[in-house]
């Protein structure tokens, strides 16, 4: 599927800017409460990409969440015409980039798709046991998720998740499918496991397990080097553990990198490059969007400065 293509960028960005920004968007950007972004976080993420920061999202959310909470509000807003904003979702399956005129191609790996039939199953499952609790997200076009629904409580949600992901896993029986959650590993009869159920605080994603915020880090140099664009160094964000492999995947291929954890109750792991929290900003209670918040506008205060040589 394709949308009209955004028109070529004006690079009056350097090729070399000082920092490119990967952005986890369910908690760092999206409240995962009222699963909106924040006027002040469209603000900061218009001012970084005006002073020539790539910004790039990487999620587990569909191109059909990105254009209407992301890309329509920063229109609206005003996106500079040299401006590029890339978007890596459903973990690196989808992706696309867009700008003042709008979307560009939107790319499907459909080799990394849960196969259909086991999709429509789960759809059958949700609205027939768990309507009250969640709803099958019609707009994944790889993965296939569910989330909570906002009028009941996160707690009672997660109840409930845990009885899904337990039918779902076993469903996946059903079409020989090899399976994994956390730590449990059901393979098919090849003795395979080629699929996830990768459970969050407000949905569970099933996904290729070849899918991951690392192939989106893949993905976003991929787009950036299109555009002739080679950050100095990267500041990551993510709220969950799994977030963390967006950095590993840059350190790994020998890019400077800064994490930050915005919802570190997970305890923050031992990592070979720094790793942030709202406490490093005199905030330790701060979570979700507003830790976020926190540290796009510091950055974007000091974009329109910040030279190559200047960082660490």
């Amino acid at each position: 599927m394709t949308f009209p293509a955004v028109a070529p960028a004006k690079h009056v960005r350097p090729a070399q800017p000082p920092i490119g920004l990967l952005l986890d968007v369910d908690g760092p950007i999206a409240s995962p409460v009222t699963r909106s972004v924040p006027p002040e976080i469209l603000e900061a993420l218009l001012q970084l990409a005006s002073h020539g920061w790539p910004v790039v999202f990487n999620t587990g959310r569909s191109d059909t969440f990105i254009r209407e909470q992301i890309m329509q509000p920063l229109m609206e807003a005003g996106i500079p015409e040299h401006v590029r904003f890339h978007a890596v979702c459903e973990k690196g399956a989808v992706w696309f980039s867009f700008g003042s005129a709008g979307p560009g191609t939107l790319h499907v790996d459909h080799e990394l798709s849960v196969p259909q039939d086991y999709a429509s199953e789960v759809r059958v499952l949700v609205q027939q046991n768990y309507s009250s609790h969640m709803f099958f997200d019609e707009t994944k076009r790889a993965m296939v998720s569910v989330e909570q629904v906002i009028e009941v409580s996160n707690q009672e949600y997660r109840r409930v998740q845990q009885d899904f992901d337990a039918e779902a896993l076993a469903l996946m029986g059903r079409f020989n499918l090899g399976a994994s959650r956390l730590d449990r590993h059901v393979p098919n009869s090849d003795d395979r496991v080629d699929y996830r159920l990768d459970p969050t605080i407000i949905s569970t994603d099933i996904e290729s397990v070849q899918l991951g915020k690392d192939l989106g880090a893949e993905r976003a140099l991929e787009l950036l080097a299109a555009d002739g664009v080679v950050p100095h160094a990267w500041r990551t964000l993510g709220d969950s553990r799994t977030d963390y492999a967006m950095a590993d995947w840059l350190h790994h291929h020998g890019h400077a990198v800064v994490h930050v954890d915005v919802r570190p109750e997970d305890g923050v792991p031992l990592k070979p490059y720094p790793v942030l929290t709202a406490a490093h900003m005199g905030l330790p209670r701060a979570i979700h969007e507003v830790a976020g918040a926190a540290f796009l506008r510091a950055w974007a205060a000091i974009a329109g400065t910040l030279e190559p040589s200047h960082i660490a």
